[in-house]
């Protein structure tokens, strides 16, 4: 991406070149000579944190905005989860049980792709955390459409690449898990929740919060295998503890199959963001 050639100015691309023709001296191999932009010593000084964030958060932007993406079906869910025919490779019996939401994920990601490409728009493409497990088979699901989807990588000791099947020009990656995370939410149109630990449970509570408080709109929000979701969350216990509302249970739904999810989501009832939070007015 070039800045305006009609500026008078000379843009960045050229002196960016121009300072790698420098005569080596003295001078030009000292850290203060190199242009700040270029330096990534300095970019990576604590104080340049605010710049950091800023460039995480405009880069995918900006490259989402040119490949016409306004909308975006999230899904989450572990990184461990093997498909079908490698559950035998799955470090507990559990683990190879779940195998078979990896063809849900797969499944599902496929069907949306097909009815985003069917209408002829960007809308509604899939994305995931770019990983292995659940998030390979969205995007695997993506490919078998024929389709486009996008990959959020985060920066992690343990992982080296994104999967194979991430769309390479919509492959990004992470330094900031916030950053990461406002990129799933803010065109998301659906969120999808598989199995998962940790990371899984992370995204799918933050999300819940932001539409539980009215920052977020009601979007189709889907948990894939009930019986899984509800042997490790005891829903009804936080309601009936009070410390969440029973109307909160409302904010999303159990599914079991890609067809079960593609029909909630088309029918899903339309709802504005909450003004207020059920049960608040009770303790004021």
């Amino acid at each position: 991406m070039r800045d305006d050639p009609s500026h008078p100015l000379r843009d960045a691309h050229s002196d960016r070149a121009k300072a790698q023709e420098a005569p080596d001296t003295p001078q030009t191999r000292a850290p203060a000579y190199q242009l700040a932009f270029t330096d990534s010593d300095f970019m990576c000084r604590e104080e340049l944190r605010p710049v950091r964030l800023q460039l995480e958060l405009l880069k995918p932007e900006l490259i989402l905005d040119a490949h016409g993406i306004t909308s975006t079906i999230v899904l989450f869910g572990g990184a461990r989860i093997p498909e079908p025919a490698q559950k035998h490779t799955a470090r507990t019996e559990t683990l190879a049980e779940l195998s078979r939401f990896y063809d849900e994920t797969r499944e599902f990601a496929r069907l949306m792709t097909l009815k985003s490409m069917k209408s002829g728009s960007t809308d509604d493409v899939i994305v995931t955390g770019g990983g292995p497990g659940v998030m390979e088979a969205g995007n695997r699901g993506a490919i078998d459409a024929g389709g486009r989807s996008i990959g959020l990588n985060i920066v992690l000791p343990f992982e080296q690449a994104p999967n194979e099947y991430v769309t390479p020009e919509l492959c990004f990656n992470f330094h900031y898990f916030a950053i990461r995370k406002m990129h799933f939410l803010m065109r998301a149109k659906a969120i999808c929740v598989f199995p998962g630990g940790f990371g899984t449970m992370d995204e799918l509570f933050e999300a819940l919060t932001l539409i539980q408080t009215g920052r977020m709109e009601r979007v189709p929000f889907l948990l894939f295998g009930r019986a899984f979701w509800e042997k490790i969350i005891n829903w009804d216990a936080l309601a009936d503890a009070g410390t969440i509302s029973a109307q909160d249970l409302n904010l999303f739904r159990f599914v079991e199959t890609a067809a079960e999810a593609m029909d909630l989501i088309e029918n899903w009832k339309t709802e504005p963001p909450r003004e207020d939070v059920p049960g608040r007015s009770e303790l004021e």
